[in-house]
């Protein structure tokens, strides 16, 4: 697979009412990123509640969303777990059923505390998926493993032979420039902070991976396009809109937030798993009014084909 380039949505799990996952919606919310013109989805992963699926359901979510995407955007599937067994048990799922890639999470319990340990780790997980491209999703403001990136990449680059890249969601650009930079750019280093997204492109980055992708998209595809356009004003410009926007949802658990921004978009994702929980109604009035304050709603529809709908 070449480098990734544009935007992918980290998707987010839905759920019928009695807690199950809800799998016809998938292919509701893939139609929606295609038409916003994003290049993939990332999904079982954060957003998607991955440490809250069973393996069976995050298979069953991995053959929808590749059944769904049907080659029309890219499929990456996270398969991190506490358990490297249960990791290679999906890993070797998502190459069996096509996915694009897998990406995985260092183990979040019992930790890797050196640049080898997480090489070992990622090694077991990346060759039961020898024929896919392995992306380290790199987030240590969940997982506490906050090891030396570009030592990483030195090591990994020996190691793994199907190793494509990271997928780097910390603010630490310094250390995401030179990862970019690593050996003439020889791998993919997808940047993971909406929020930051200008910056990161005006050192370097290509591709992106984020959250807000899935309800947001054309505020971050309009940005794309002023910045390489040299529109740098607008595209700052845009880049506040998503930066307020961002500062309205972290006031509240940020997952369940965003889930209650789908809703007001009309997709109906249910609610979370515990220890997940969703907002309270005041809580969906109070951030939809603080969305509306910062015009999120008005901006979004001006740069977006469709009109949107809020509820």
């Amino acid at each position: 697979m070449n480098k990734i380039t544009g935007l992918i949505a980290a998707t987010f799990a839905a759920y019928n009412e009695d807690g199950t996952i809800n799998l016809r919606i998938i292919s509701t919310i893939v139609d929606k990123m295609v038409a916003d013109g994003l290049s993939g989805v990332f999904i079982c992963g954060t957003n998607g509640e991955g440490p809250n699926l069973t393996v069976e359901e995050r298979m069953a979510i991995a053959e929808a969303y590749v059944k769904a995407a049907n080659k029309r955007l890219l499929v990456l599937v996270h398969v991190g777990h506490s358990s490297i067994t249960d990791c290679r048990r999906l890993a070797a799922h998502a190459e069996a059923i096509g996915a694009d890639a897998i990406s995985a999470v260092s183990a979040f319990y019992f930790k890797p505390t050196t640049v080898r340990n997480l090489v070992n780790s990622m090694r077991e997980i990346a060759a039961a998926a020898p024929n896919t491209p392995f992306y380290y999703y790199h987030i240590p403001t969940l997982t506490g493993v906050a090891i030396d990136m570009l030592a990483f990449l030195q090591e990994a680059e020996q190691r793994i032979p199907n190793f494509a890249g990271l997928k780097y969601t910390a603010s630490t650009l310094h250390e995401y420039q030179a990862c970019l930079n690593y050996k003439g750019g020889k791998f993919d280093v997808l940047f993971g902070y909406d929020e930051m997204l200008l910056p990161a492109l005006a050192i370097g980055a290509k591709g992106a991976i984020g959250s807000t992708y899935t309800f947001a998209a054309p505020l971050y595809i309009q940005l794309l396009t002023s910045y390489r356009s040299g529109r740098h004003e607008e595209a700052a410009n845009l880049q506040l809109h998503a930066v307020n926007m961002v500062r309205c949802l972290v006031k509240y658990p940020p997952i369940p937030a965003q889930r209650a921004v789908m809703k007001m978009i009309g997709f109906d994702l249910g609610s979370c798993r515990l220890p997940l929980e969703p907002l309270h109604e005041d809580e969906i009035q109070e951030l939809k009014s603080a969305l509306d304050a910062n015009d999120f709603f008005d901006v979004l529809a001006k740069v977006s084909a469709r009109p949107l709908k809020q509820g």
